[in-house]
């Protein structure tokens, strides 16, 4: 696959803020669903959408991989 075809496999700040916020809820998540925590797993899946949210606004906002604000780097 050459460059002008390349995706950016998500490689952009909408996509690492959403995912970051995803990863801590899905293990706060993890966390209460052991300790049996109902609400605190339910609040947990809120967080999740709010992650996802987010990364939908970033990318709109011109931070995704097409995005005008987006700066890509360059790979060594």
């Amino acid at each position: 696959m050459n460059a002008q075809n390349d995706p950016g496999h998500g490689d952009s700040p909408a996509a690492w803020t959403a995912v970051t916020i995803m990863l801590i809820a899905v293990t706060i998540g993890t966390v209460a669903f052991f300790f049996d925590l109902a609400w605190l797993v339910w609040a947990s899946v809120g967080l999740v959408l709010l992650g996802w949210l987010t990364g939908v606004v970033m990318a709109k906002a011109g931070y995704g991989v097409k995005g005008p604000r987006y700066a890509p780097k360059a790979h060594s």
